[in-house]
């Protein structure tokens, strides 16, 4: 990814571009065969030190690269760039290196699901509380809950490539105001300009807009930071919970924690989830972009306005990084994760009998009770209980019931204990996690099965 967004590997895509316009521009006799191969000669010699010494006098970074591109190819460099304006190149090497930078996002992406899928087999029956507003509420499996995961991140996957097929396009080479005005003076009757583009665009493997100003639509950027945002928010949202079952308070899980992996200066005993802390607060960033590009793409005035320029250089390559990073600790975390079957049973059994209130209260009611009074005994019922529980001492609520003559009338004591037994009130989630893989997941993993075997290597 790096590579990608290098300033070398920028500039040596500028001069690929040139060079296929030329090739290009050859094909209807602008360029001729010698200056075509002092060109291609050349192409790869970028020389940092000598552009940057134009650029500092001309204050133009591309058409300093130009003049090197050029002096270095005395035969062809004369034919460089013409009709072409200075978006026709960086507009179009941007789409390029952005579809480099997915495909690696697209292997991240996998490796994670990948990651998840295993976790989801593994721990697809496996009885734990669920939580919402942070408070202990029904029954669920850890399986189910890493099945919502993966789910996030199937349809951030289908983003992206929704994006590559449909929203991901050149400029192409339209000239100073997307006319092409430049391209019909110099081709003259030989062809049409669209036929020029049509010949660069096949040679640098990239789709283009139909129409554009002097940019490509800055609309563009927008979506794509809003995919890449969309990713961040799948690792912060993972990150976040994970977080939150480490702390002792809850204890069911943890991130991988090396053996010398120091979590305080003042207090040896801290094991601070600092990974997935990481990845929040890259994905915190990612997700602050999109507001940027959409700046860009409403204030841009007419044909062009320069006041996107500067904050491109920036957000672009960092948002491609930093989700890049976000998604290499999401695997890393998940693959080696801890699992804490002790603090997930102890939560269990002191709070999961509550669940069993719910499949009480539906059971009596399609026996002819009044749920709407039922409901109301209950939570009375259920609130004495949990102050007891919350007091230390063992749950009152099996007595509780038993003692109503209400409930007892209807429904046994053996019966209300298989009711609150919060073990068999997961619904069918185990079930759904055998159906996602199977019908989600697997096709996936198949599709993309080369980018599994390519899986990077993690750095944690």
């Amino acid at each position: 990814m790096k590579n990608i967004f290098s300033e070398i590997s920028y500039r040596r895509t500028w001069r690929d571009i040139w060079l296929a316009l030329a090739e290009a521009q050859s094909s209807f006799g602008l360029v001729s065969t010698s200056e075509l191969q002092d060109l291609r000669r050349n192409v790869a010699n970028v020389n940092i030190d000598r552009s940057h010494h134009y650029e500092e006098a001309i204050k133009h970074d591309l058409m300093a690269e130009l003049k090197v591109f050029a002096e270095q190819s005395r035969v062809g460099g004369g034919k460089l760039h013409m009709g072409a304006t200075s978006a026709d190149i960086e507009d179009n090497a941007d789409v390029l290196r952005m579809g480099k930078a997915l495909d690696i996002l697209l292997t991240r992406l996998v490796s994670c699901l990948d990651a998840l899928a295993e976790k989801i087999m593994e721990y697809r029956a496996t009885v734990c509380m669920a939580w919402t507003h942070l408070q202990s509420a029904e029954t669920t499996t850890l399986g189910y809950r890493f099945a919502n995961y993966a789910q996030d991140l199937v349809l951030d996957l289908k983003l992206v490539e929704f994006l590559r097929r449909e929203i991901l396009r050149g400029k192409g080479i339209k000239g100073a105001v997307g006319t092409s005005a430049s391209f019909v003076e110099l081709l003259g009757q030989k062809t049409k300009p669209g036929k020029l583009e049509e010949l660069v665009a096949n040679k640098l493997g990239i789709e283009i807009v139909p129409v554009a100003t002097q940019t490509y639509p800055r609309k563009i950027d927008f979506v794509l930071l809003s995919v890449l945002a969309s990713m961040t928010q799948s690792a912060q949202k993972f990150g976040l919970d994970v977080r939150i079952l480490q702390s002792p308070a809850f204890g069911e899980m943890g991130e991988p924690i090396a053996k010398k992996q120091v979590g305080s200066s003042a207090m040896p005993f801290k094991r601070n989830p600092v990974k997935a802390e990481r990845m929040c607060s890259l994905g915190r960033y990612v997700g602050s972009l999109p507001q940027v590009a959409l700046q860009n793409a409403s204030l841009t005035m007419l044909e062009r306005t320069l006041d996107d320029s500067g904050n491109r250089r920036i957000i672009l390559p960092e948002a491609f990084l930093a989700t890049e990073e976000c998604l290499t600790i999401y695997q890393a975390i998940v693959k080696k994760l801890n699992i804490y079957p002790a603090g997930i049973k102890r939560n269990v059994k002191r709070f999961g009998e509550f669940a069993g209130v719910e499949a009480l209260l539906s059971r009596l009611a399609s026996m002819g009770a009044d749920r709407q009074l039922l409901h109301e005994k209950l939570r009375q019922y259920s609130f004495t209980a949990w102050e007891a529980v919350m007091s230390g001492q063992e749950s009152p609520l099996f007595e509780l019931l038993i003692e109503d003559s209400t409930i007892s009338s209807k429904i046994g004591p053996q019966q209300i204990k298989k009711l609150l037994n919060p073990a068999r009130y997961t619904g069918d989630a185990t079930e759904r996690c055998d159906q996602f893989l199977k019908n989600v997941i697997n096709p996936l993993r198949s599709s993309h099965k080369n980018r599994l075997r390519k899986q990077p290597t993690s750095r944690f």
